[in-house]
């Protein structure tokens, strides 16, 4: 290249993740002013460097930015992961030593970009979202990663340690086909990781979604409500995330300015076909979200509806003896009843008669 779904009010307390991050230190800067923008981290930044070509392997924790430089063997390809992005100082070195554009390391350090890439003279610029499902809140933790392809090297900005790309490390270490073939293969096994983790987060969801649908046909409450609107926004995000993925694949895959070998760019349309996939599968989700704050709500309303016909069943068995009572109730002193032995237990029994009549008569009519 040139267990459980989240129903607890504690969990909905959570702080969740900002569709625009706030860039207001940013207001005024000059073009170029390294600034970063995303989640504050006290955690040292870590370099590691992966140097191999098809006979051999080094792995490195390197101390400090000014240990990394291109392989100096041209037979040699470097693989450099950096994590964390709050130390400016160390992003600039880096810059510095692999000759980045200073808006190339704007762009690193402000964690708000949609996926995109950039073509440069002696580097391929990418920008890509890298997610992780968190099992203990069902959210979803995205991060920023950005990818420099130069000749013989790569290098990879993530905002946090923790990645996706343990796979792409083992075939390395075991000198497979990915060791044979130049640093475009190895942006490509990176790619194909992330967008395979995508996969797997959305089994994920669909689970918890699949999971809260039968709860909502079983027992619908107003935390199953809050769990609906919580996993909508998480949808949000990830279609914010993943929709300008295709644009890069597109790109990668079809611009022979871009990449230059065909066989990579074969790869890359496999790619891109499954981020179409995804793209189907989150619109899917979507969908089925949709479905169930409808039948929550149509839920709600027909477990209000039953309660209404319960109580007006009742109003309507009490109204009559209520009438009888009221009548036989009242003071007046010449009532022909009064004087009789056996009126009391009469008009029990026919308060008794009408209650049950009316009951026959709403089960007749299958009211009750």
């Amino acid at each position: 290249m040139s267990k459980n779904h989240v129903t607890s009010k504690d969990s909905h307390r959570q702080r969740p993740g900002r569709l625009i991050r706030k860039r207001g230190k940013k207001v005024g800067a000059a073009p170029g002013t390294l600034i970063h923008i995303g989640a504050v981290s006290t955690d040292d930044t870590r370099i590691r460097r992966i140097l191999y070509n098809p006979t051999m392997l080094d792995e490195a924790t390197l101390q400090q930015a000014t240990e990394c430089a291109p392989p100096a063997v041209s037979t040699d390809l470097g693989w450099f992961n950096i994590d964390g992005l709050h130390n400016a100082d160390v992003i600039k070195k880096l810059g510095d030593t692999f000759r980045l554009h200073p808006l190339i390391m704007e762009d690193i350090l402000n964690t708000d970009h949609r996926p995109k890439i950039e073509v440069h003279d002696d580097y391929l610029y990418i920008v890509i979202k890298m997610l992780q499902f968190r099992e203990d809140s069902r959210s979803i933790a995205i991060e920023q990663l950005s990818l420099i392809v130069g000749d013989n090297y790569v290098l990879s900005f993530q905002e946090r340690p923790g990645d996706v790309f343990e796979g792409v490390r083992e075939r390395l270490r075991a000198g497979r086909r990915i060791r044979q073939m130049g640093v475009d293969y190895l942006a490509y096994a990176l790619i194909d990781a992330i967008v395979d983790n995508y996969f797997l987060i959305l089994e994920k969801l669909g689970d918890a979604i699949e999971d809260l649908e039968q709860e909502l046909i079983d027992k619908p409450t107003p935390a199953t409500l809050h769990t609906i609107h919580h996993f909508k926004r998480e949808m949000l995000l990830l279609r914010k995330a993943v929709w300008p993925l295709r644009e890069v694949l597109s790109s990668l895959s079809r611009d022979e300015d871009v990449v230059n070998n065909s066989e990579i760019r074969l790869f890359l349309r496999d790619v891109y076909d499954h981020s179409i996939h995804i793209m189907d599968n989150i619109d899917t989700l979507r969908d089925m979200l949709t479905g169930l704050l409808d039948l929550y709500v149509s839920s709600v309303s027909q477990r209000m509806n039953e309660i209404m016909k319960v109580l007006t069943i009742f109003a309507s068995i009490f109204m009559p003896l209520t009438f009888i009572a009221g009548v036989y109730g009242m003071n007046f002193e010449y009532m022909p009843e009064l004087a009789v032995w056996w009126a009391y237990p009469v008009v029990l029994l026919l308060m008794f008669a009408v209650g049950t009549g009316l009951i026959m008569y709403f089960k007749w009519r299958r009211w009750l």
